[in-house]
């Protein structure tokens, strides 16, 4: 999506030229290199300027960052969605469950990515559709849209420095052991499987999540979790291992008598907004299928 940013530069950025500036708030190289090939793209106080022009306080620097094609195979569909905050730079979506956050071969207009397109396709924008956290297909809750390259390139670098912080709800089997505790256990792609993780403690990758156990009963429990890592199935594939899997996985605990998918959600995203740098903190209560179980 189309973004012009602007900026009035004080006596705390400087020394510096606009790359140096460029670079202070995040831009990568290749969103420096598209700036500069862009008409206008980099302008001090309405002119023109390389990105080796030194700034002076109170200089304007405008930034225009286009973009030059919409996501290609992201077919616009109208599909219900449920936004909870949008700004010019991201957009969180309360995801519901049987859908897809991607287009694939058997899922080519039923997905998250295809209502996106839509939605902005009515407002005449140009959209690239970049998630920044992933949800399986039936997990539910909390995701993030970024609307332009810069958001995504600053948001992804969060989530490789793990400064997102993301909790869940899920209702496992059973009750565990301890009311509170952390898992770790390395995690792999079970052997002949495209799909199915295993915990394997000579190749897997380092995972680890923290539980909580908010309320039981006889048979089952709601519990909360946060993440340090990111691995495929993580929380599944841990709670699993503990003898507390999660009720209605169809990889891992295929038992629907209570919940017909996997009782997981995305209860909570924590995180630093991209351009504004403010805290943002969100939060959506358990859908109606797992909130009925108590």
């Amino acid at each position: 999506m189309n973004r012009i940013f602007e900026y009035t530069i004080t006596d705390e950025n400087l020394p510096c030229t606009v790359g140096d500036f460029l670079k202070q708030k995040g831009f990568s190289r290749q969103i420096i290199i598209q700036l500069k090939k862009t008409s206008q793209g980099i302008l001090v106080n309405n002119q023109w300027a390389y990105v080796r022009t030194p700034l002076r306080t109170n200089d304007i620097l405008t930034l225009r960052l286009l973009e030059e094609a919409p996501s290609e195979n992201i077919v616009p569909v109208s599909l219900p969605l449920d936004i909870i905050y949008e700004d010019e730079d991201i957009l969180l979506i309360n995801k519901p469950a049987d859908m897809p956050v991607h287009p694939s071969i058997n899922n080519y207009d039923n997905t998250l990515a295809n209502g996106i397109a839509h939605y902005y396709k009515m407002q005449g924008e140009t959209f690239v559709f970049r998630c920044i956290n992933r949800l399986d297909r039936d997990t539910t809750g909390l995701l993030i849209i970024a609307k332009n390259a810069l958001s995504a390139s600053i948001l992804s670098n969060q989530m490789k420095r793990r400064e997102i912080h993301r909790t869940y709800l899920a209702v496992v089997s059973g009750n565990p052991k301890k009311d509170t505790d952390t898992i770790t256990a390395p995690i792999a792609r079970k052997e002949n499987s495209a799909i199915e993780r295993c915990i394997d403690f000579q190749n897997g990758e380092q995972a680890v999540t923290h539980y909580q156990l908010i309320t039981s009963r006889e048979d089952y429990s709601l519990l909360k979790l946060s993440l340090e890592t990111g691995r495929t199935h993580q929380i599944r594939v841990h709670m699993k291992y503990i003898g507390n899997p999660l009720l209605g996985d169809y990889l891992y605990n295929p038992d629907f008598s209570k919940i017909q998918r996997v009782a997981l959600h995305s209860y909570r995203l924590n995180f630093i907004h991209p351009i504004t740098e403010k805290t943002m903190d969100f939060s959506i209560p358990l859908p109606e299928d797992m909130a009925n179980l108590f």
